[in-house]
């Protein structure tokens, strides 16, 4: 009997609306999908841009990188934000997400400040579709924004390769304010099964 790649399983999650998140406490890896779903429109519209926070982009305060530090990336995005506000990223499921990198499937955006990683976000890519998953930024240590500047380069590599769909999962004030919005479910599988099926351009090769 041949035993199913935990690779395969994953991915096929996220083709069909579900993405995997782990128990703080048990470990135990259970997939979820969320009604209403919570995506960032990559039209021109989509992104809500501060001016302050598109001076900080503007003025290369970050150096921008894509894949340099995947593990650090998962490593400071599986910390517990506060004890109640605890990391749903199990070692177990960091290291899939790791396997997941290694065959080109997960990405990260990296936000430097001289030799210091100070920001970042992960996510996967499917098709036309890419799967934001966690991010962080490091403000004691310069780098406040640096996420959200992450975020910016993002969605800029997303819209110039002709990705369709950013997933966002579940809504929260943070995002929302950068213009995310909640579509119903029904809905989001429709633009997810437009999406998987485009063969854009690899995003995420080289430096910013």
């Amino acid at each position: 009997m041949t035993t199913m790649d935990p690779i395969q399983i994953v991915l096929d999650a996220y083709r069909e609306g579900a993405f995997p998140m782990a128990d703080p406490d048990s470990g135990e890896i259970d997939f979820f999908s969320s009604d209403p779903r919570c995506i960032l429109p990559l039209d021109d519209g989509g992104l809500k841009v501060s001016k302050t926070l598109a001076r900080v982009h503007r003025s290369g305060k970050f150096k921008l990188v894509i894949n340099s530090a995947f593990e650090r990336v998962i490593t400071a995005c599986a910390q517990d934000r506060t004890p109640e506000n605890r990391s749903w990223i199990s070692s177990e499921l960091a290291q899939i997400y790791l396997e997941l990198h290694r065959r080109g499937h997960a990405h990260s955006v990296e936000a430097w400040l001289g030799d210091a990683l100070v920001g970042g976000l992960y996510g996967v890519a499917i098709g036309g579709a890419f799967f934001g998953e966690s991010m962080f930024s490091r403000p004691l240590e310069g780098g406040r924004d640096a996420s959200k500047v992450c975020l910016v380069s993002l969605v800029n590599r997303l819209r110039a390769r002709q990705f369709v769909l950013l997933d966002c999962q579940y809504a929260n004030p943070h995002m929302v304010s950068l213009g995310a919005i909640e579509i119903p479910a029904q809905g989001y599988l429709a633009k997810l099964a437009s999406a998987i099926d485009l063969k854009s351009v690899s995003p995420f090769v080289g430096e910013q």
